[in-house]
């Protein structure tokens, strides 16, 4: 139902325009009640982003699932590619929406909305993660915007295209300066050993001998 519903929305943009298709238009096409859409699409905008919902859902689910061990930045950029993902699945299908959006301000408003909460997940999973850095707060909320402009950056140019090319290695590329730019440096796994020196004194020797053969080694080293 909810696929026959996109569907038939869709074909109704494409051939009458979207300012011209009603929901009575969408559901009349599908053969079902007005009722019926509402189940699914809380409004028209709605159906012409039906999987961003799933997809917000299963990257939130991603970032949450993430480990002490697992580096934030590079966390939140495997939780990116899961969107992208999405739009590669199904390349006819985003490349007719990003045709349709770019007719109809409302619907470019609608899907900046949409980055916006992609952005504020990862945005949120890095707070936590980077609470204890000096400036955690800023240095999240400024990852995430790059993350997020990486993102669109290689999917714009991907639906420009006609859904042609790959994608995910354009991603790829755009995230490698992210990630140089913001990605932790792995500690390293032993600190550097402080300098031990051992002075062997024979027994009752004098004090000021013992110090003068303490002072004779460290100026050795």
């Amino acid at each position: 139902m909810r696929d026959a519903l996109v569907a038939a929305a869709f074909h109704l943009f494409l051939e009458r325009g979207y300012e011209q298709t009603t929901v009575d238009d969408i559901v009349a096409l599908a053969g079902v009640g007005r009722r019926s859409f509402f189940r699914y699409f809380p409004s028209k905008e709605d159906v012409v982003f039906p999987d961003h919902e799933r997809c917000l859902a299963d990257m939130t689910a991603f970032l949450a699932d993430s480990g002490d061990d697992d580096e934030p930045v590079q966390r939140v950029c495997d939780a990116v590619r899961i969107v992208l993902r999405m739009y590669t699945e199904n390349p006819t299908f985003s490349v007719q929406r990003y045709r349709l959006t770019k007719k109809v301000p409302g619907l470019r408003a609608y899907e900046l909305s949409v980055v916006w909460r992609y952005e504020r997940a990862f945005a949120d999973h890095l707070r936590g993660r980077l609470a204890s850095r000096p400036d955690g707060t800023l240095q999240a909320d400024v990852i995430a915007a790059a993350v997020a402009a990486a993102h669109n950056n290689a999917l714009r140019s991907w639906l420009r295209s006609d859904g042609q090319g790959d994608a995910s290695a354009a991603l790829d590329h755009a995230l490698g300066y992210v990630q140089q730019a913001f990605a932790t440096p792995p500690a390293p796994d032993d600190e550097e050993p402080e300098d031990v020196v051992v002075v062997v004194s024979r027994r009752g020797a004098p004090l000021w001998r013992v110090v003068q053969e303490i002072e004779s080694a460290l100026e050795q080293n």
